[in-house]
């Protein structure tokens, strides 16, 4: 039977031009409480910061991201990284395609956005006076709008190459592109959803679409797409995102054509440059961010 090849996000190739630690960052390791497990962390305090982030994994075995942290700290971000449940210094039990286990499941699903909902609070306590967001990756794209329906301390949300489409058609998509880094110079986009819509479904397990958390929210929210991903379909994504902002919701996106999947961790620094940009402007708009 072939092997189900879950989301991942592999951070190779780090493109960021991260400075040494700053005297003007206070670094802490912590440690917290999530669904009776301890998970470890380190939270990066500039002295002069006015927005704070909890950085959210993707589907691999992912300790906490030191490098992409301090990158945000230097740039005047407070951030809360941990390790994933079940890897490095936490407690718990990692579920991942590497030990044989269903991590798009939506019970590892919720239970990870548990984690991170129990990382927002933990963040929140240190400045209560700043706007708090989530940052992910990847499979991100499904844990943080649960999280986010979960605790109304999130105030926006940014997600490289997460997904706006379901599990099964992302699972679907995945199998047709099969690993192919070349996929997009032979394929279409209609032949793809021509292949999502009508093949067959061949998966036993409940689906998770997070267009149903989205419609429910009204934070600000930014996704980064990059045009020669063969893990998310990017197209599909686009077109759900856009059917949302016509509903009203305040979503915005950015496509760089000739990037993968890897988009925060390409040649080019374009995408996280552009977060950077838009998640140190989420100071100004934190009084009338709210949730329905």
């Amino acid at each position: 039977m072939r092997k189900i090849l879950f989301l991942t996000f592999i951070l190779i190739g780090f493109a960021l031009k991260s400075k040494a630690q700053s005297p003007d960052v206070i670094i802490e390791d912590i440690r917290f409480e999530s669904e009776g497990v301890s998970l470890a962390g380190t939270i990066y305090m500039p002295r002069q910061s006015h927005v704070a982030v909890v950085i959210v994994h993707g589907s691999d075995r992912q300790p906490r991201m030191s490098k992409f942290a301090s990158f945000l700290a230097e740039n005047g971000i407070s951030v809360l990284t941990y390790d994933k449940r079940g890897v490095g210094e936490s407690g718990g039990i990692y579920v991942g395609m590497e030990v044989g286990t269903n991590n798009i499941d939506p019970a590892n699903l919720t239970l990870l956005a548990e984690d991170v909902s129990a990382a927002v609070n933990v963040l929140h306590q240190r400045d209560k006076s700043v706007p708090v967001g989530l940052v992910g990756f990847s499979q991100a794209g499904w844990i943080i709008p649960i999280a986010a329906n979960k605790n109304s301390l999130v105030d926006f949300m940014v997600m490289f190459s997460g997904p706006v489409i379901s599990t099964l058609e992302q699972l679907s998509f995945q199998f047709f592109t099969d690993g192919n880094l070349n996929f997009w110079d032979s394929h279409t986009e209609a032949e793809v959803r021509e292949h999502i819509f009508n093949t067959p479904d061949r998966y036993q397990f409940e689906n998770t679409d997070p267009y149903d958390a989205l419609d429910t929210l009204s934070i600000p929210g930014l996704w980064l797409f990059g045009g020669k991903d063969i893990q998310v379909p990017v197209g599909l994504s686009i077109e759900r995102l856009n059917a949302l902002k016509v509903l009203g919701k305040p979503y915005e996106y950015c496509f760089f054509p000739t990037l993968g999947h890897n988009v925060a961790f390409s040649n080019s620094t374009e995408p996280v440059d552009i977060a950077v940009q838009w998640i140190k402007n989420r100071k100004q708009g934190k009084a009338s961010s709210s949730k329905n």
